[in-house]
């Protein structure tokens, strides 16, 4: 299980000049970073970054964040800085593994429930309806969250949503599960993307 789930924003115009020009100055340095062929992938990578940032495949994002990582001598502020620095704005995670594995489930039972699959780039307003729904999952576990605002102003405009959570929590309401802790963290993200346009990254980091 990854030690970090990130929640990413991108910003292509940035990408296409600071991330493109550091993969072009340092090519050797990120090259132990890629899978096999290692040449043919960074190429893959640096054509991405021109054309858009968000066209990198999930395994691709990821070996950028450890060539990244590797840089900042586990500073995790300074990490965030050069990735927002590169066009990658990292404005939320959770590091606890057991809340990982929650969020995650919540994500599993969130297609199950619509017959939708979410992956790992979700345009923002359908991230957003998925975290209205674990705003409710999430609360409807922990009682006492049900009080939070999100819960009581979100319910009344988003009936549908509320009894799909209502379905999920009777069907499988887990024994073990950071009710409260993963409440904040949906409720955190939905204010953090209420009104953002654009597509949201989840991206698992070890």
């Amino acid at each position: 299980m990854a030690e970090k789930l990130y929640f990413i924003k991108t910003n292509p115009v940035v990408a296409k000049i600071n991330l493109y020009n550091k993969l072009c100055r340092e090519e050797e340095h990120i090259l132990p970073f890629l899978k096999d062929d290692k040449k043919t992938s960074l190429e893959l990578i640096k054509k991405k970054a021109l054309d858009h940032i968000e066209h990198l495949s999930k395994e691709e994002m990821q070996d950028l964040f450890r060539w990244f990582d590797a840089g900042c001598k586990s500073d995790p502020e300074e990490f965030r800085n050069r990735l927002f620095t590169h066009g990658i704005d990292v404005f939320y995670e959770i590091s606890d593994s057991s809340e990982i594995r929650a969020f995650h489930q919540v994500v599993s039972d969130y297609e199950k429930h619509l017959h939708i699959s979410l992956g790992h780039k979700t345009e923002a307003g359908a991230f957003n309806r998925f975290l209205m729904y674990g705003i409710f999952f999430s609360g409807l576990i922990n009682e006492n969250s049900e009080t939070n605002f999100h819960f009581d102003y979100l319910k009344s405009g988003n009936k549908d949503l509320y009894s799909v959570a209502e379905a999920a929590v009777h069907e499988k309401k887990p024994v073990e599960f950071p009710a409260a802790e993963l409440h904040h963290h949906f409720s955190e993200l939905y204010d953090g993307t209420k009104f953002y346009k654009g597509n949201i990254l989840m991206l698992p980091h070890s």
